[in-house]
């Protein structure tokens, strides 16, 4: 349980290791938040749990981060409230600054038995005066990995890309490419100016980097994560302590104007929440802390409405959106045949002119597709393999040749001055208006209520850029309402349809942030088909999505050898299987080998068994040859590891002490790599020239 103070000076700590995360109120100053060691007093504050830059008001300290802030600095405590719920204890703060009469509520919200917060804050304009709000932090920590460990900070952030996603980096927050130590007590004891900064733009909310990352020490680490399908920001500064002692402090932040046009009027009596992020830290390395994160997303998100289930999706490396009755019948057959649960008929299904791209929006099935008793005919063939039917939608877009787009009002899509925005051929919805959000709930219902349709893969190609200028402050200010209406829209489609299960998919994972993944059922990790190049983004996927929600494709095809296809079943079976391939094409030792994966993949359950993921070979580069993940849990530790080719045919991976057995495939020859066990570690080698994959299992020496 936290921590009170008698003294009204330490309001909360939280933890369970030897970091306590300490949220104080100074004497004459801002409520301010830290890492502190258990049992130790926190140093002097040095940076506000706050910080709002506003027009009229700025820094008080010239920067080009968002700390010091006039009003972050002017703020004074007011009061807090504790409150309780299942799982979580929540600490609200409420701080004022007279001068702009802004009154900012600070919510923390603390997993019970753990390490981790969420954190978001609202502003409310208690002041005659109409306030231009710029930037408003969701949380800004001082020492996130602990006092005096500025020097020896790492920084693991990714970067990513269409088909290359999740790559990520370790570098020091010190040095040449970081923070320099620049003798700020020799100048008039100023913090420093400059900033490390990850920003991501759009509504693409990991297009560029993954909402999430590490700072890690030998000793201690912290995980962070942003929790909105929009652009945002995290920074790292130093700022200098009353006893000249240098700071690293850690911003998370949704849009800012600096960044990405950002700026709301704050009226009088209104008020204004920033987006929700998270942090997760542990005594241990940065594995120890995605772990603590990773037991956080799982208690916050909703509950899983298909845990286990195996989705099998006609697009990747199969039809690739050309389906009809003809091809999916078969496939079918062979997905039921396989073991899957779910089947999903992806894109093209709606096309009757072979050219879908650019006329996407009615989502009425096709009659040329499906000639011959329409769609019903597939999706009841799905029900008769034993599997719920799915589709593909892209719900946010109109094509511009669309009758949509002409038939629907101008408030409806997004806008600059008046002008519709158009995207590779697409307007894209605003979903503040009411007759946009109507049409989608059409759409779904109709497909819901008239068709079966139990399970939806919503997909997002297409991105807007800084926003919409109407009927908003800034263009930041209206993507910001939109992406927000966007999730509201959500809601309310899984609270009409509680048995209804959807992905989440943008071009692979260009918007997979937790605010999604806390609502949704999975995430497809990519849209890359090469399988040689997949490992690296499922590896790296479990850093910022849950095992269980980690969608990484298994696309095996009838000309691949026993060793292609358990490389992609592997792939597969490193997060949560999601299968694809001709399977209908397969002969009957193949389909028994795609089989064997289904199985094999019924055989954990991530979320019920609280595992979490690891990486005994560190991260991969991109062109790493070989690659590890594992999701572990006290008793048992379930490894993938891939040899991708190249000259290094060899390697020891350390695991902890135990048995080892094979998960996948049961036969060891079909997987293309020779595993022995020795002093702790494996040793795997390639049987031949040809990559191989395994799923093993390590049942912990240990284990009681």
């Amino acid at each position: 349980m936290p921590d009170r103070a008698d003294e009204g000076q330490q309001l909360m700590t939280w933890g369970d290791g030897a970091l306590r995360l300490a949220v104080r109120r100074p004497q004459d100053g801002p409520v301010a938040v830290s890492l502190v060691p258990a049992g130790a007093q926190p140093g002097p504050a040095v940076q506000p749990l706050v910080e709002v830059l506003a027009v009229g008001y700025g820094h008080r300290s010239a920067n080009l981060r968002n700390t010091a802030t006039e009003i972050g600095a002017r703020l004074r405590y007011v009061g807090h409230e504790v409150a309780g719920e299942p799982g979580w204890e929540r600490l609200e703060v409420v701080q004022r600054d007279d001068a702009s009469g802004l009154e900012v509520r600070s919510v923390l919200r603390a997993r019970v038995a753990g390490s981790s917060v969420q954190s978001w804050t609202t502003v409310r304009n208690t002041g005659p005066a109409t306030v231009q709000l710029q930037a408003v932090s969701s949380l800004m920590l001082a020492d996130p990995c602990g006092p005096d460990a500025l020097d020896d900070v790492q920084s693991i952030e990714g970067d990513s890309e269409w088909l290359g996603e999740w790559r990520w980096s370790s570098r020091p927050v010190r040095g040449q490419t970081g923070l320099p130590a620049l003798g700020l007590t020799s100048h008039q004891r100023q913090d420093s100016r400059g900033a490390r900064a990850v920003v991501s733009h759009g509504t693409w909310s990991s297009g560029e980097h993954p909402a999430a990352g590490v700072l890690t020490t030998a000793g201690a680490s912290l995980a962070w994560q942003v929790e909105h399908p929009g652009p945002w920001r995290t920074e790292l500064g130093v700022r200098l302590a009353a006893d000249d002692r240098e700071v690293l402090v850690l911003g998370l932040l949704g849009p800012t104007d600096a960044d990405h046009a950002w700026l709301r009027s704050l009226e009088p009596g209104e008020e204004f929440t920033s987006v929700p992020v998270s942090v997760a830290w542990a005594d241990g390395d940065w594995q120890a802390a995605v772990g603590e994160l990773t037991r956080h997303r799982r208690a916050d998100r909703r509950p899983a409405r298909a845990a286990g289930a195996v989705v099998f999706n006609d697009y990747m490396n199969t039809l690739m959106g050309d389906p009809t009755t003809d091809k999916l019948l078969p496939l079918i057959a062979a997905a039921g045949e396989a073991g899957a649960d779910y089947f999903c008929v992806d894109a093209g299904w709606y096309d009757d002119g072979g050219d879908w791209w650019d006329s996407v929006g009615e989502w009425q099935p096709s009659h040329v597709r499906f000639p011959d008793g329409g769609l019903d005919r597939v999706l009841d063939a799905i029900r008769a393999a034993g599997m719920v039917p799915g589709l593909w939608l892209e719900p946010e877009v109109i094509g511009v040749r669309s009758p949509l787009a002409a038939q629907l009002p101008e408030d409806a899509f997004l806008q600059r001055n008046g002008t519709r925005i158009v995207e590779h051929g697409r307007y894209l919805l605003d979903l503040r208006d009411e007759q946009a959000r109507k049409h989608l709930d059409d759409v779904v219902d109709r497909l819901i209520d008239e068709h079966g349709v139990g399970y939806f893969k919503l997909d997002y190609n297409v991105t807007p850029g800084p926003g919409t200028d109407r009927d908003a402050d800034s263009v930041g200010d209206g993507l910001l309402r939109h992406t927000r209406a966007y999730l509201t829209w959500l809601d309310g489609v899984l609270a009409r349809h509680p048995g209804l299960v959807v992905e989440n998919c943008a071009s692979g994972a260009m918007r997979a942030d937790n605010g999604l993944l806390s609502r949704l059922e999975l995430q497809s990790t990519t849209d890359q088909q090469e399988p040689l190049r997949y490992p690296p983004v499922a590896a790296g996927a479990l850093m910022a999505v849950l095992p269980e929600q980690a969608g990484n494709w298994a696309y095996p095809q009838p000309s691949m050898s026993d060793a292609e296809i358990v490389f992609t079943m592997v792939t597969g079976l490193s997060g949560r299987l999601y299968l694809s391939g001709k399977l209908d094409g397969m002969t009957a030792r193949q389909r028994a080998l795609v089989a064997e994966g289904v199985r094999a993949s019924r055989a954990w359950d991530d979320a019920a068994r609280d595992a979490v993921p690891v990486w005994p070979l560190g991260l991969p580069d991109w062109e790493s040859p070989w690659v590890a993940v594992g999701r572990s849990t006290p008793t048992e530790t379930v490894l993938a590891v891939w040899w991708r080719g190249g000259h290094e045919r060899e390697i020891s991976v350390p695991v902890p002490p135990g048995t080892v057995e094979a998960v996948y495939p049961a036969d060891g020859p079909a997987s293309g790599l020779e595993v022995d066990t020795e002093d702790g570690h494996l040793r795997l080698r390639a049987a031949s020239g040809e990559p191989g994959a395994r799923v093993l299992k390590i049942r912990h020496q240990d284990a009681r």
